[in-house]
């Protein structure tokens, strides 16, 4: 499948990022999209909707915050999209699942498009082993020591933490993959894709490497950005733009800001996860995987990990 889009406007390539909220508050957060903002960068920042009442494995300000909402519904009116990262930052049993949702719906004016799981959330969609199929699930159990069998249950009807329905009613994009490649649509030349064997997700994408500012910045080095302008390419970042290392001492990180200038002055399409989706699906039409095609994205997938990022999550 090509990896070639013709894009709006004459553009030259396809440009955003799909932030987690992971360590998000209204102190380290605005400065960021402020930035972004007049870059004329608009992305994608997930949230969660609702305050949990059990102890994070990573936190962040939720929605229920009233200062942190607000700032969330300015950026949804600059243009930026809101997202999903599960409904709060630990697991949800279905009916917090699903009041997520509709809190998402009362604070947004809709249902989320988009969506990531957050790490360890047993409500999380097709997530640990259940991302992978056959030999690679195999694999990727043994990689893990098995800690991530069967642990991620969303999808599951017979587990009080499936909510894989609502998923499947109100959400159309869902990631899973991350890839080295800036250039995303080359890494995963399929998505947006449905695959049947995970039906409650009506279409996966996947994105480039980008946790933390570091490999963030890495992965859009100077001559990535050429690299994915000549290919003509689109690039989702996955990160947290609420770790430290982007916003320190009242100041943005340097090789952030001169990346992300430098960007900026390229005939590039910035604009939000779901929107760049749906203008790839609207070229490509409605495109299920294959065996082959799923197999590819496992292996390559695992076979990164071990070799690029020396881990399996």
């Amino acid at each position: 499948m090509s990896t070639r889009i013709k894009w709006p406007g004459g553009k030259q390539f396809a440009f955003t990022v799909f932030d987690d909220t992971d360590w998000t508050t209204i102190n380290n957060g605005p400065e960021v999209y402020r930035f972004l903002y007049d870059l004329g960068i608009i992305t994608t920042k997930s949230v969660w909707p609702i305050k949990g009442e059990q102890m994070p494995m990573v936190g962040g300000a939720t929605c229920e915050d009233n200062d942190y909402l607000k700032w969330i519904q300015e950026l949804k009116g600059q243009g930026f999209e809101i997202a999903l990262h599960n409904a709060t930052y630990h697991s949800s049993k279905r009916e917090q699942a699903i009041a997520g949702l509709e809190q998402f719906r009362a604070f947004f004016g809709e249902y989320p498009k988009t969506h990531a799981n957050h790490v360890g959330c047993e409500d999380s969609i097709y997530w640990g082993d259940a991302r992978l199929s056959g030999s690679n699930r195999l694999i990727y159990n043994l990689l893990t020591g098995f800690r991530n069998k069967g642990k991620f249950l969303g999808a599951d009807s017979s587990s009080e933490f499936f909510w894989g329905d609502k998923c499947k009613q109100h959400i159309k994009y869902v990631r899973n993959f991350v890839y080295s490649d800036i250039n995303t649509l080359k890494a995963c030349p399929y998505m947006p894709y449905f695959d049947e064997q995970r039906p409650f997700v009506n279409y996966w994408f996947a994105a480039s490497e980008g946790a933390y500012c570091h490999p963030f910045c890495k992965t859009i080095s100077e001559k990535n950005q050429d690299r994915l302008e000549e290919e003509g390419g689109a690039c989702i970042m996955y990160t947290h733009f609420g770790h430290v290392d982007y916003f320190r001492d009242g100041r943005l990180n340097s090789d952030f800001r001169r990346l992300m200038e430098r960007l900026s002055r390229k005939a590039g399409w910035f604009v939000p996860v779901s929107v760049m989706l749906d203008h790839v699906q609207q070229a490509r039409g409605h495109h299920v995987i294959s065996s082959r095609e799923r197999n590819r994205l496992e292996r390559k997938w695992l076979m990164e990990r071990v070799f690029i990022f020396h881990g399996t999550t």
